[in-house]
């Protein structure tokens, strides 16, 4: 439980200022939601004030007025905190099971508010005492949950229990009276604890809750403020108490008030930093109990930004919901996360965790789930284990085995590795019995201490193996791994040590990185970090290290100190409370500075007191419930002084006091103040001047270097501050901790073959030793090397990868915090070889023969046989009478060599055991267990005995060789043969097979067909006259495999023909030896071969390899596991061997081609061969004809010794060069030789192609073709004539000629691509012929031709008339006037494109009805007065000349119908057209004529039935008079005549035909100018003796324009007669063209007739029946491309 301060009772300021520094910093930072004060208060609220609920509902009950006064909710503080007050009642309000007490409370409130008003009089002092006291009970008095959750921890009782605080009352006239207020003291507890970890999400968690419990309590927040009336005794001692603290108290205020303004200030920055966080689990998922076949859900909810990832994990293997569908539900819902397991069996017992992860970090969450079985089957929960880590339980496997044997295989050995690299380790595990129901437990120690996973290290275990990932090595992992599995109580062990050497310096020189960065004594506001000294220090003695500091959560490292420290520990200050921090260091030396080392773990700057106490009462930041209780502060104690004070550790920068608590303290919490001075004054001075110190340890800094110093410490509490303790004894400032001295008496000695183990002693007077590094040095060398990286403890250390037969000295030093010691003297050089011991027992003793008075025993090899071969055995023997065995005795004074030996005299039907002993140089080794009794008695049976040292050897993957040797009983017949069987070591006995069906003679057997990586046993059977003997013994079971580094025998002949075996061996101990055999035997002095060893390799060669030498070569490695291969020679490797000896004897150079001839690009004639490889030595000879040739100006000859490459190129082959021509060859020993022979045909062939290439590469110096011409048809159905060039320039030129004439072009070719193009636009039969395209310029020309005729001609128009057909679009349907109309349109058209129609299927014969043709690119069908027989299917065929394309459409049913409807309409148009009413012509457009001139004007008008003649003048009806003659005659002839026309006869004069079809009017415009003279008669009449045109307004306004350019009227003319050349009465009009439809339809428009207006029909103006005529001539070619 936590006390205030003394100095907090009175001074109201400082205690305000004092809570808002502590609760508005760490609150912020711990629940991480707002940055407002009033925020922070609300969520608190929820968490921290159950007491203040209680008190609060009793208030509302029973408050009155006056009592409200001494509540002091005045209006004045309460709208200074109504954001507070109204936050914390929204948070409030939203919890439905606390909505009554809100009201309650809101109605108390309001009365409060009123009464308020009435005491604003109060003194100054008491209403900010109430403010303050009433900011902590509005914040948190809202939003709190029911007052009986109240919970009174025990636990925290350090004070009498808590009564309920009893309001007092203030009236006015008391209120100049001095008043005190006492602070009552809160315990608190939290609720749903789930424990700490020492992860670092969970330490920062930590940090966090406690500071904010803490700073909660200090400042009082959120408790209820009674007044406690005192007595004027207990006045005027406050009042004495006070004058005497008072300078002491104003000091601290002073000093109080500075911390509140960096604090402040510190938390605005702090506000920050809340953007983005690390993720935190709000729920974490509980542990499940279960029965199989229910379901379980895991829950939990996290928070963090961004929002995090959750993944789950059962046993750390991430769970894979689609590897078991419908086992696994995962689901992620607005920050809630669930893994439900349906229908739960017995392996899902486990381990589940919930892993959170964003760019902040991760944090995991642990939850275990256990699987019960209903009765009848074993119930989970009822079996017990051992607690292992990592897994939450364990269970024993009671029931299934009495004992499980657990075996490692694959063992990882002694592993080394670098800094920065991944290493792993592994083992495969074997357990026997195998339940499956049982999950072993793994755990993995390095030196001696339990590794957990972490960022660093990652463990799996997938079943069979287990494995240890070092995800990023450094010095700090190097060490003794051990990996333990275990199964119920049973477990088994496996060590190797692990190596890590430094990495590569970024700076040549530099020293080594420090390692096990450490921070040993953690306060508020400085933390101790120690290191250890790296072992290598770049060539340099290191000057000093340099320590960096990061704050969690950031990546900014910052440097604490400027110069180099040398002494391993260093003080790191100015370190802000609360926050959590990671450290580093770095070496320096004259080169440069060192890689830093890896980081600390994170450690939070709190007072160790309120780290010990937070561990030991944990906060569960995000969901415990932390419940307050009030109690009525007791009398106070002043505490006594501290005991035991002492100074535990000094050095120049800082000295450590420690002490004991006082006995006499009361029974709140006390707190101490340090003190110092130099030592021989009383000058005593405060250390500690701010606040006081809560943990009996404290390091003081700031002191002068080479000073004595004296301290003592002071207890406080809230009773005042005790008497000091005894000071210390004067303690000097300096570096207590001296270097060490070397360590002495270093000892090397034999381990293995690539390590050795040294000792050493001690140095003395040796203080607070880290450890000892190791280092070695081939010698005479001179070259030191460290043997460790992370210092070692004890004197002893095994020094590993060395080199085996090289000699080794060694030192080493020591290391402590101040530095490392003075190397030792270098030890005594020793060679590095295994260490010889004594061999294991021999065993599996077998009888191979009993006679009367003897027996021959029989046994195997010890496993172990100590490093060195094995000299003999010893053999002893005992009688057993009735069961009992006596004394043993000895068989043999003489080892024997064999594994079988004879026991003579021997007692017959007597009962012995024996026991075998191995003897090597290392001496006797331990006997073997006694063997099972055996009798000796006469053997009469009539088989074999047992065969005996039956062992396998040459173990492959696949095969292996099985030797054994003979019975020593064969029975009473001799033997014939043996029987070998087999099985697997794990079948049963049943399943033993045999491997041959007959006998076999020989003594050894390779047996094949095994399967990898199954295990084996052996055993062999000897046969006779009278049966199958006794089995010998099983061998040990071998598993098939090919061990990494096998090598096999391998056959060899030299240069000079010898034949020989070799085999190498890089397993091979000092005492190995390479044993040859054939056929199995050991080969003794053998006159035919001669073997020859050389270190690891051994040589078998034959001197002349004959029949005599078939057989089987075998080698075997002694001392080695099991290195061992063969090669069988038989006849037909015999043949092949020596027919290799005699190519290697008398060799010839070997040729990969033989001589060939080719021809270069220059007409030049290359003679070449190519050998597989020449020396630089080898020689060529070049004959022609049996004479030689040499290199000159016609032959040029060329060896290429590298490619192996002999060539000789001839200019030019002349009719002198026909023959033979021969390449010799001559390497060193070896010669060669090829010919090609040149006459006859084959010669002439060669010379004219050598011409035709001359020619062509001289052909090719100037432009010339690539691609000769040729002709491709376009998608326009154009024929492009392209050719490709080459070596063109700039003033080449390109002329095209057909039939040799010049073809004229209007661009210059610009010859893109290197392609020449001739386009033919609409080709057809007048563009046949011959083209020739001709390339030149001044290095020369070169043509090319191109024939299009005949053949040539018709297959390109074939493609032309494809493309045609190809392009044709779809059948139309159109009506006309005359018909319907079937078309299609094309490309273009040519006369080759043969067109056919079908109607329904049946080919239409052409009529004057049915009609075909073509108009310009569209091809149709006419049918004229189509009738009902007309519908059907129609198709047109287009034939290309090889293939027929075709188009259908379907005229019938609808399609018809409207077609025809569509004919008929515009039938009726055209009849309408043709006989409506019109002006022919004949009337001018204008006239001008001279007053009192006579005018005449005639036209011709046209109408069936005849049509009516109208005037207009002026658009006024007309009619004849005297001076104006109209007249109609014939029906036709119409005209218009003024005898004298005078000014009033100006105007338009229209005439206006009209018949049943139409109406036409025609205008004419009639100007008469006054002038006076003599009258005369002009006619005017059309000089083409035309029809005059006149403008109509039927006529369409291009025909008005067309027509308009023939007429004209001259001025100035007298008289003007306008006559109509008269049409025959017999002759019908012509009706308009189609080109003439459009001025119809407009004309149509205009007079409003019946007739409609006609669509355009095209006419066909050319049909097939005149395709027989020659078209036009057109242009045929285009521009070239």
């Amino acid at each position: 439980m936590m006390s205030l301060p003394f100095y907090q009772r009175h001074h109201e300021h400082y205690d305000r200022a004092y809570r808002h520094k502590a609760l508005s910093s760490t609150v912020s930072q711990y629940q991480k939601e707002t940055k407002s004060k009033s925020a922070v208060y609300a969520q608190g609220s929820a968490a921290y004030a159950r007491g203040s609920a209680a008190y609060r509902h009793s208030s509302a009950a029973g408050f009155s007025l006056d009592s409200s006064a001494a509540y002091s909710h005045g209006s004045s503080a309460y709208d200074l905190e109504s954001a507070a007050y109204s936050y914390g009642s929204a948070a409030y309000d939203r919890s439905a099971a606390q909505s009554k007490r809100s009201a309650a409370y809101s109605l108390d409130s309001e009365s409060l508010s009123t009464s308020s008003a009435a005491y604003s009089h109060a003194s100054e002092s008491i209403n900010k005492l109430a403010a303050a006291y009433r900011l902590g009970s509005e914040a948190y008095s809202v939003g709190l949950k029911n007052s009986n959750l109240m919970i009174e921890d025990q636990s925290y009782k350090m004070s009498p229990k808590a009564k309920r605080a009893k309001q007092s009352l203030i009236s006015e006239d008391k209120e100049n009276e001095a008043l005190d207020y006492s602070v009552p003291i809160f315990t608190g507890r939290e609720v749903n604890i789930s424990g700490i970890t020492d992860t670092e999400e969970e330490r920062i968690k930590e940090s966090a809750a406690y500071v904010a419990k803490r700073n909660l309590f200090a400042t009082g927040e959120g408790v209820s403020v009674s007044k406690v009336a005192k007595t004027t005794s207990e006045e005027k001692h406050h009042e004495k108490k006070s004058r005497k603290v008072a300078i002491r108290e104003s000091a601290e205020h002073v000093a109080m008030r500075k911390t509140l303004e960096e604090t402040q200030a510190f938390h605005k920055k702090l506000n920050k930093d809340k953007l983005l966080h690390a993720p935190e689990f709000i729920i974490e998922p509980r542990s499940h109990t279960i029965w199989e076949k229910e379901n379980v859900r895991f829950n939990c909810s996290v928070a963090g930004w961004p929002e995090p990832r959750v993944t789950w994990y059962k046993n750390n293997v991430p769970i894979d919901v689609q590897a078991h569908p419908g086992k696994y539900i995962i689901q992620s819902r607005y920050g809630l996360h669930s893994l439900e397991i349906t229908e739960c069996d017995f392996d899902d017992t486990a381990q589940y965790h919930a892993s959170a992860l964003n760019v902040k970090g991760e944090v995991s969450v642990y939850a275990s789930l256990v699987v019960k079985r209903y009765k009848g089957e074993i119930d989970a929960s009822l079996l017990h284990g051992r607690n292992l880590s990592p897994s939450p339980f364990a269970v024993t496997p009671h029931g299934y085995a009495s004992r499980f044997e657990i075996s490692f295989v694959d063992k990882f050995d002694v592993a080394f590795g670098r800094e920065g690299e991944t290493m792993s380790l592994g083992c495969t595990v074997v357990i026997n019995p195998d339940i499956k129901r049982f999950k072993p437990d793994i755990e993995w120690y390095r030196n001696g201490v339990l590794i957990t996973p972490s960022k660093w290290v990652q463990m799996q275990w997938s079943g069979e193996r287990a494995s240890l990932t070092l995800t990023h090595a450094n010095k700090e992992d190097e060490g003794l791994y051990t990996l333990r599995v275990a199964m119920g109580e049973y477990y088994e062990e496996y060590s190797g040590y692990v190596f890590v050497r430094d990495a590569d310096a970024e700076i040549p020189g530099a020293p080594g990185a420090p390692l096990d960065v450490q921070c040993l004594d953690a306060n508020k506001d400085y933390v101790i970090v120690s290191w250890k000294q790296p072992a290598v220090d770049g060539g340099n003695p290191i000057l000093g290290y340099f320590i960096d500091r990061c704050e969690v959560g950031t990546s900014h490292w910052t440097q604490c100190n400027e110069n180099p420290v040398k002494f391993a520990r260093f003080p790191v200050t100015g370190l802000i409370e609360g926050r959590s921090y990671i450290f580093r260091v770095r070496a320096v030396n004259k080169a440069g500075v060192s890689l830093p080392s890896r980081v600390s773990e994170p450690v939070a700057a709190l007072d160790p007191a309120d780290r010990a106490r937070l561990r030991g009462h944990p906060s569960a930041p995000w969901t415990g419930q932390i419940i307050v209780t009030e109690e009525e502060p007791a009398e106070g104690v002043v505490p006594g002084p501290p005991t035991d004070l002492q100074v535990i550790e000094a050095t120049k920068n800082y000295v450590v006091l420690s002490w004991k608590p006082p006995g006499q303290r009361g029974h709140e919490g006390i707190m101490y103040f340090v003190e110092k001075c130099v030592a021989g004054t009383e000058d005593w001075q405060r250390v500690n001047t701010e606040i006081p110190v809560k943990s009996p340890r404290f390091a003081v800094f700031d002191l002068s270097e080479g000073k004595s110093y004296c301290f003592r410490v002071r207890c406080c509490n809230s009773a005042g501050i005790g008497e000091p303790s005894e000071a210390t004894e004067a303690t000097v400032v300096d570096d207590k901790l001296d270097i060490p001295k070397a360590p002495g008496r270093i000892m090397p000695t034999r381990n293995t073959d690539t390590s050795v183990v040294v000792t050493w002693t001690e140095p003395p007077d040796a203080k607070e030793l880290v450890g000892y590094y190791i280092e070695s040095s081939v010698e005479g060398s001179g070259r030191w090397e460290p043997c460790n990286n992370n210092p070692v403890k004890g004197t002893r250390f095994i020094c590993h990868g060395l080199s085996n037969g090289e000699k080794y000295i060694f030192r080493v030093r020591a290391v402590n915090a101040a530095g490392l010691s003075e190397f030792s003297q270098e030890s005594e050089p020793i060679e590095v070889k295994a260490a010889i011991a004594a061999p294991s027992p021999p065993y599996d003793i077998v009888v191979l023969e009993s006679v009367r008075d003897s027996m021959v025993l029989g046994w195997k090899q010890p496993e172990a046989i100590g490093g060195t071969e094995i000299t003999g055995y010893y053999v002893n023997y005992r009688e057993v009478v009735d069961g009992v065995p006596g004394k043993w005795k000895e068989a043999n004074i003489k080892a024997v060599t064999e594994r079988a030996y004879r026991i003579q005299n021997l007692k017959e039907n007597m009962v012995y055991q024996f026991q075998v002993a191995a003897a090597n140089l290392a001496g006797v080794g331990t006997p073997s267990k006694p063997s099972k009794p055996f009798k000796c008695e006469e053997w009469t049976i009539a088989v074999p005995g047992p065969p005996h040292d039956v062992k396998c050897t040459e173990v492959r993957k696949d095969s292996l060789v099985l030797l054994w040797k003979e019975p020593v009983y064969s029975g009473r017949s001799p033997i014939v043969g043996y029987y070998v069987d087999m099985k697997e070591s794990k079948a049963k006995e049943e399943h033993w097979r045999s491997v041959n069906e007959k006998p076999l003679q020989k003594k050894f057997l390779k047996i094949g067909g095994l399967t990898e990586g199954v295990s084996y046993v052996f055993r062999v059977r000897a046969t006779n006259q009278a049966g199958v003997g006794k089995p010998s013994d099983v061998t040990d079971a071998v598993t098939a495999e090919t061990r990494p580094g096998t090598k096999e025998v391998v056959v060899d002949v030299d240069d000079n023909g010898v034949i020989s075996l070799n085999f190498e061996c890089d397993q091979m101990s000092p005492d190995s030896k390479f044993i040859w055999s054939k056929n199995y035997e050991p080969i003794e002095d053998d006159p035919r071969l001669n073997i020859d060893t050389k270190g690891g390799k051994s040589k078998l060669s034959f001197k002349d390899l004959g029949e005599d030498d078939l057989g089987i070569y075998s080698c075997i490695v002694t001392d080695t596991d099991g290195a061992s291969s063969s090669y069988t020679i038989d006849e037909e490797e015999m043949k092949r061997l020596l027919a290799l000896s005699h190519e290697r004897q008398f060799p010839t150079v070997p040729l990969t081609s033989e001589l060939a001839v080719e021809i270069l690009e220059k007409g030049e004639v290359r003679f070449w061969l190519q050998a597989e490889k020449l020396s630089g030595n080898a020689k060529a000879n070049f004959v022609f004809n049996d004479k030689e040739i040499f290199n000159g100006e016609k032959y040029k000859m060329k060896v290429n010794h590298n490619t192996g490459l002999v060539e000789m190129i001839m200019d030019k082959l002349e009719e002198k060069d026909e023959g033979t021509y021969t390449f010799q060859l001559q390497d060193g020993k070896a010669t060669n030789q090829s010919s090609l022979v040149l006459i006859g045909d084959v010669f002439k062939k060669l010379r004219d192609e050598a011409d035709f290439q001359r020619k062509e590469w001289h052909r090719k110096q100037g432009p010339h073709f690539v691609d000769k011409l040729g002709w491709e048809v376009t998608d326009e159905c154009n024929v492009l004539l392209k050719c490709k060039v080459a070596n063109i320039k700039k003033e080449t030129h390109i002329v095209w000629y057909k039939d040799d004439r010049e073809i004229m072009v209007d661009e210059e070719h610009d010859f893109k691509d290197g392609v020449c193009t001739l386009l033919i636009s609409e080709f057809s039969k007048k563009d046949a012929g011959t083209y020739e395209v001709i390339l030149k310029d001044d290095r020369g020309k070169d043509s090319s031709e191109l024939k299009l005729k005949d053949t040539a001609f018709a297959d390109l128009m074939n493609e032309v008339c494809r493309r045609i057909a190809l392009s044709a679009t779809d059948l139309k349907i159109q009506s006309t006037a005359e018909g319907i109309r079937l078309y299609s349109y094309v490309t273009y058209y040519v006369e080759d494109l043969r067109v056919g129609w079908v109607h329904n299927d049946t080919q239409i014969k052409f009529t004057d009805r049915m009609r075909t043709g073509v108009t310009g690119e569209q091809i149709w069908l006419q049918i004229n007065e189509p009738t009902p027989q007309d519908k059907g299917r129609y198709i047109m065929e287009l034939f290309d000349g090889n293939t027929t394309h075709k188009k259908t459409v379907d005229l019938s049913g609808q399609a018809f119908d409207e077609a025809f409807a569509e004919f008929q309409r515009l039938k009726q148009a055209a009849i309408a057209e043709k006989n409506r009413a019109r002006v022919l012509g004949g009337l001018p457009d204008v006239v001008t004529i001279q007053e009192g001139k006579a005018l005449n004007l005639s036209c011709t008008v046209w109408g069936d039935p005849t049509p009516e003649v109208s005037w207009l003048k002026n658009e006024k009806s007309f009619v004849s008079d005297a001076n104006c003659t109209l007249k109609f005659e014939s029906g036709k002839n119409v005209s218009f005549s003024i005898s004298t026309v005078s000014t009033q006869d100006s105007g338009k004069y229209s005439i206006v035909v009209k018949n049943k079809y139409g109406t036409e009017t025609s205008d004419v415009t009639v100007i008469v100018m006054p002038v006076s003279g003599q009258t005369d008669t002009v006619q005017g009449h059309n000089q083409s003796n035309k029809t005059v045109s006149k403008k109509k307004k039927a006529m369409t306004a291009s025909k008005q324009k067309e027509e308009g350019k023939k007429d004209f009227i001259k001025p100035h003319i007298e008289e003007i007669t306008a006559t109509e050349e008269t049409p025959d009465p017999n002759e019908i009009p012509p009706v308009e063209t189609e080109k003439d439809t459009k001025s119809n339809q407009q004309a149509a428009k205009k007079t409003a007739g019946k007739a409609g207006v006609a669509e355009k029909v095209p006419q066909p103006t050319e049909s097939l029946d005149r395709q027989g005529k020659k078209p036009p001539e057109k242009a045929a070619l285009g521009k070239p491309h």
